[in-house]
């Protein structure tokens, strides 16, 4: 058992058709709880959203079921953590929830991590983040950091993939092999690869390179006005507060523990579930891709994003999106 010297805020946006995958995610959770003595400093956040006006719920199951077994796997933690729950029946995207807990927790706490339910968190996941933050917190306050990650998209990402991944080939299609982009790992395979660490590979990305998926931010980032903006309204959330970042802060340090790995299985088979008139087949990119308000809310957020500082552009939102459905 570890006592922690600072305290942390781990939050996760649950929507509906996710419940079949937040159970691994809660799963790590609590075994890198149980690596903790003073579990009350961490607060463990959980947002379900019930809200109905993109994806439909068919009749393989209800809502009412949904929240039953969401609360029944949270009833879990209690105990365990400082637990704080709610329920929303609106439209509320990952964007949303990740700007809320931002604001929300950067005073209550020293530390921020966005979890995410196709996340697995390492076991010692709130130790290295502590002695990481002990270590920079007088010389460096505003910092970022991230775990090494699965394998991603091209060679850009080779900086935060974990070192058992990094040389491994990138291959489009492969779905069996525990390297490649589209392989889906659970927790004892992920235990394997962080049980053999003996010495922690920390290194600083410059200039900065993450996903959403674990990010952690120091909670100065946050207090000196560092967030997500309300423009970007659905996807492109973690790079708008890299963008955010840099324009208010510039290159601070973020620094990667790269030979510990957070899994991050973005195409778990039930990533997406129970959603009426979605195709079955394909990648989880393919099924979202296959409703016509995601093509347009995806492209509408995403050059919100990359015109958060220009001065001529008028902002998109969901009302441009519907209008155009």
């Amino acid at each position: 058992m570890f006592q922690i010297k600072n305290k942390f805020a781990i939050g996760c946006l649950v929507q509906w058709y996710e419940i079949e995958i937040v159970g691994e995610y809660i799963d790590s959770l609590i075994q890198a709880l149980g690596e903790v003595e003073n579990k009350q400093d961490i607060i463990v956040d959980f947002t379900l959203v019930t809200n109905q006006d993109l994806e439909k719920v068919n009749d393989e199951i209800t809502l009412k079921e949904i929240e039953k077994r969401y609360d029944d796997m949270l009833y879990e933690l209690i105990g365990k953590c400082s637990l704080r729950t709610a329920v929303r029946s609106d439209l509320y995207t990952i964007a949303d929830y990740r700007r809320d807990f931002n604001d929300r927790y950067c005073t209550e706490v020293d530390m921020l991590m966005w979890g995410e339910t196709d996340a697995l968190l390492p076991k010692q996941t709130f130790q290295i983040l502590d002695n990481l933050h002990n270590s920079v917190k007088n010389d460096t306050p505003k910092y970022l950091s991230f775990f090494g990650t699965c394998k991603m998209w091209d060679e850009s990402w080779k900086v935060v993939e974990h070192n058992d991944f990094t040389d491994k080939p990138f291959t489009e299609n492969d779905y069996d092999n525990w390297w490649s982009l589209k392989y889906t790992m659970n927790l004892e395979e992920m235990n394997k690869f962080n049980d053999k660490v003996e010495e922690l590979d920390v290194r600083v990305v410059s200039p900065h390179k993450f996903n959403g998926c674990g990010l952690v931010i120091s909670s100065e980032v946050v207090k000196s006005g560092v967030n997500i903006p309300k423009s970007v309204f659905f996807v492109h959330e973690d790079t708008s507060f890299m963008m955010m970042t840099n324009k208010v802060l510039g290159n601070i340090p973020q620094y990667i523990i790269k030979n510990v790995l957070l899994v991050h299985n973005r195409n778990h088979p039930k990533k997406r579930m129970y959603v009426s008139g979605e195709r079955h087949d394909g990648t989880m990119n393919e099924k979202r891709r296959s409703n016509d308000w995601y093509v347009k809310a995806n492209k509408m957020s995403e050059q919100n994003c990359y015109n958060i500082t220009n001065p001529n552009y008028k902002s998109y939102t969901w009302g441009d999106v519907f209008d155009e459905s």
